[in-house]
């Protein structure tokens, strides 16, 4: 084995390994969520609003989903309204680190908790509890961007509540 051909196998070897292991510790986060989870959600952003709070020291974003599925929780509502530190009023703006950001229209998949002194909807882990979902441009079918099928990541979601139960 020359030299050149054994490093690009030790590559290869480091790649596959470190793709394994970004992929067992992703299930494990989503097992995390959907056992803590009061609500989770698949759906589409239908509207976004930004606020000041009422002394006019932080900037809040109301985002309206219009709820697909309710994978766990409550399945009354067909939208849910979930609040969020950071936004745009005017020509101020505030950004929070790790904290997610929706896009008009877009499609995804949110984990929950409910701010009872609020009743207010909130997303769990920042932006770890959302997951934006994709079309694959080659098989159409909805995905998520590292690529896990949405049909099979709801089934993981549905079992993982479950087991909690």
């Amino acid at each position: 084995m020359t030299k050149s051909y054994k490093f690009k196998y030790l590559c290869l070897i480091i790649i596959l390994f470190s793709v394994s292991a970004y992929a067992q510790n992703e299930t494990a986060v989503i097992k995390n969520m959907s056992q803590r989870a009061d609500v989770i959600i698949s759906g589409k952003v239908i509207e976004k609003e930004s606020n000041w709070n009422s002394s006019k020291t932080r900037i809040y974003t109301k985002t309206t989903v219009q709820v697909e599925e309710y994978l766990k929780g409550n399945n009354n509502e067909k939208v849910v309204e979930i609040t969020s530190l950071g936004g745009e009023v005017g020509d101020v703006g505030e950004l929070y680190t790790h904290m997610p950001k929706f896009d008009d229209n877009e499609e995804l998949v949110v984990f929950l908790k409910i701010d009872s002194q609020r009743n207010e909807y909130k997303v769990m882990n920042g932006e770890e509890g959302k997951i934006t979902v994709l079309e694959d441009e080659i098989t159409k079918e909805k995905v998520t961007r590292s690529n896990i099928r949405l049909k099979e990541l709801k089934s993981q979601i549905k079992n993982y509540s479950n087991e909690q139960e």
